[in-house]
């Protein structure tokens, strides 16, 4: 049976960001880093691979581990973390799977017979008398690969750029030969850095990290996160390795930019960093990115959205939602998980997760879970304390009479219930304090029609939303 879509796309007690989507046969593959539930560093988890088929994109199946992160010869004491890989199709028929571990600047790639097989590792990219691509000379430190086979020749493109950072020139392509190893074009900066964007159409959206790369008819489409960071960007080419243009933004992980609902540079999600990638499902294009949860940088997870092209081939930048990959909004009845907010903030507006560089404190509402990184524990959200605002995006509602929301926690006070986050409340949900999941309930009308929802806490101590029900 078909199920309905959310965001995140994968369960709840799952960390997959830096998503890398791809269609093999009659499924979409997502390759990606591997964070952990209250992890202290990003990626310190093997890497996995989850699927699902291209019809039904609400089932999405566990392919297991397809390599683990001492795999490599340079990491059998498994000190360095796997981060964020891709994966081409060879000439060969093979799966490569490209990556940097965490600690050097080479990149490594791994081979397997199917796509989410178990990958063994195959050698490190190099230049032709044998000098690992990251240690001649001249050479720029390798970060984040992307790859996009056309024929005999595999594009390869690498980068991480502070602003500032004059030592790094920006994204750069290198072109290599059959073997999926050895360099037979050279590195070339086709996205600057900040210290070199100055007379490009780059300026305020220069190249930070995350590149990717998709062609459309005979346009190359090169996706990246900016020195913003939250921001997925795009630069267009009809050559894979030159003259690319800036495009815009895909998509922001606090909404910034967005205007449809709010100001435009109000964040409705805490953000940080960005990275994923845009793929075509059955005729319709998503842009797979993440968002971040337990108010840290070091727990995300991927999230999808549906993207639209105007007649020129630029995208219009999309809006976080719940709905992601559903094709439209979800059933304006039923329970839903509280997990799936794609708006969440409080009085106190803060644009990153990490905000002054340290972890965010109990003033701030988050998504979590209870255990341990791989128990398949629901998430929900914490610290909801006065103001704190949780939205869902979008559900079709008729006839809804009531709505009941599952709450613990130390609290004395009330839900109002919203179809805008600064709109008037439809009514409120009187809620108390208790340790385990207690239910309320409350007659709220609903207007017809498709609607987001929003949530707000007013009152004291500090609240736990765990699921909502419209009736």
């Amino acid at each position: 049976m078909k199920k309905q879509a959310f965001n995140p796309y994968l369960p709840s007690w799952e960390y997959i960001p830096d998503g890398e989507p791809y269609v093999f046969g009659d499924r979409v593959y997502v390759y990606g880093s591997h964070d952990q539930f209250r992890g202290h560093a990003y990626c310190l988890n093997d890497y996995v691979c989850w699927s699902a088929p291209i019809d039904d994109l609400g089932n999405w199946r566990y392919e297991g581990v397809i390599y683990p992160k001492i795999s490599d010869p340079l990491n059998k004491a498994g000190n360095m973390c796997l981060y964020a890989p891709d994966v081409t199709v060879g000439p060969d028929g093979r799966y490569y799977l490209y990556y940097v571990l965490d600690k050097v600047s080479i990149v490594s790639v791994a081979v397997c017979d199917e796509p989410a097989g178990r990958y063994e590792f195959y050698g490190y990219v190099h230049y032709a008398d044998g000098t690992r691509l990251g240690e001649r000379e001249g050479d720029e430190p390798q970060f984040d690969p992307a790859v996009l086979t056309e024929g005999d020749r595999t594009y390869l493109y690498t980068g991480f750029c502070r602003a500032g950072d004059k030592s790094r020139s920006g994204a750069m392509a290198t072109v290599l030969d059959l073997d999926m190893l050895t360099i037979v074009e050279e590195p070339v900066v086709v996205v600057p850095s900040e210290p070199y964007s100055e007379g490009t159409t780059f300026v305020g959206h220069e190249f930070f990290e995350a590149p990717s790369i998709r062609k459309r008819g005979d346009t190359y489409y090169f996706v990246y996160s900016s020195i913003a960071m939250h921001e997925l960007c795009y630069a267009t080419s009809k050559y894979p390795n030159k003259d690319f243009i800036y495009g815009g933004v895909v998509i922001s992980n606090c909404d910034m930019h967005i205007d449809s609902y709010k100001p435009a540079e109000k964040p409705m999600y805490y953000g940080w960093n960005n990275h994923g990638s845009i793929v075509e499902l059955n005729g319709e294009w998503y842009v797979f990115y993440h968002r971040h949860t337990n108010g840290i940088p070091f727990s995300r997870q991927g999230c999808v959205e549906p993207i639209q092209f105007r007649k020129d081939g630029s995208i219009i930048q999309s809006e976080m939602t719940s709905c992601g990959l559903n094709g439209g909004p979800l059933i304006g009845k039923g329970e839903y998980p509280a997990y799936i907010a794609c708006n969440l903030f409080c009085k106190h507006e803060s644009m990153y997760t990490a905000s002054e560089g340290a972890w965010m404190d109990s003033r701030f509402p988050k998504i979590t879970q209870d255990g341990r990184d791989g128990d398949e524990e629901t998430g929900y959200i914490l610290n909801m304390r006065d103001s704190a605002t949780a939205g869902f995006k979008y559900f079709d509602c008729h006839g809804i009479k009531k709505v009941s929301i599952k709450v613990r926690g130390y609290c004395m006070g009330a839900f109002e219930i919203k179809t805008s986050w600064n709109g008037e409340p439809l009514g409120s949900i009187p809620v108390g304090f208790s340790n385990i999941w207690e239910e309320y309930t409350a007659d709220i009308a609903m207007p017809n029609g498709v609607h987001a929802l929003y949530f707000t806490y007013k009152g004291e101590g500090s609240v736990a939303l765990k699921s909502f029900t419209l009736i």
